[in-house]
């Protein structure tokens, strides 16, 4: 019987290190499938710091906000020496809604400046859309102007949702 035994533990250490193996080379197996499908995908591997740089360079998408002025902008234009009259509905637009709190603060200043501007404009230049485009601007620089002096974050745009010229 002691052959017996001695014949049966070479075996059982045989058959151990064959079970040991096959689980190694499953692991290994399913490792680089998990990693073969990552990288077919797109994925970065975990501990590879080729995501980092290109989120740094790309920037966060920021909605713009938008507030309006409750009442219309309303002067009097000069026109070949006679009075026309311009009505304007103006709304301000900006990333930061700091900047549109701000404006909400500062309003009747930048009414009264926007007036100023609206009434120093020529008739026939608001009738064709370059004159319009100039104007947009130029109450651009205004309000922007008026927030910086009171140390405010300035707006992006100023845009017309309502123009009319009599």
């Amino acid at each position: 019987m002691a052959e017996n035994t001695e014949t049966d533990a070479p075996a059982k250490k045989g058959k151990l290190k064959l079970i040991i193996m096959l689980v190694i080379i499953i692991i290994l197996a399913v490792g680089l499938s998990i990693a073969g499908t990552l990288w077919f995908l797109g994925g970065s591997l975990p501990g590879s710091d080729e995501s980092e740089p290109e989120a740094a360079t790309e920037p966060a998408f920021v909605a713009s906000s938008y507030t309006d002025l409750e009442k219309a902008l309303v002067t009097t234009v000069q026109a070949d020496g006679r009075q026309r009259y311009a009505q304007v509905y103006v709304s301000l637009e900006a990333r930061d809604p700091l900047a549109l709190a701000a404006a909400d603060i500062h309003m009747p200043l930048i009414r009264s400046q926007l007036v100023m501007v609206l009434g120093s404009s020529n008739f026939l230049e608001l009738q064709t859309p370059e004159g319009r485009q100039a104007l947009a601007d130029s109450m651009l620089q205004t309000v922007n102007q008026v927030l910086e002096q009171e140390g405010e974050p300035v707006i992006d745009r100023v845009l017309f949702r309502n123009f009319v010229v009599q």
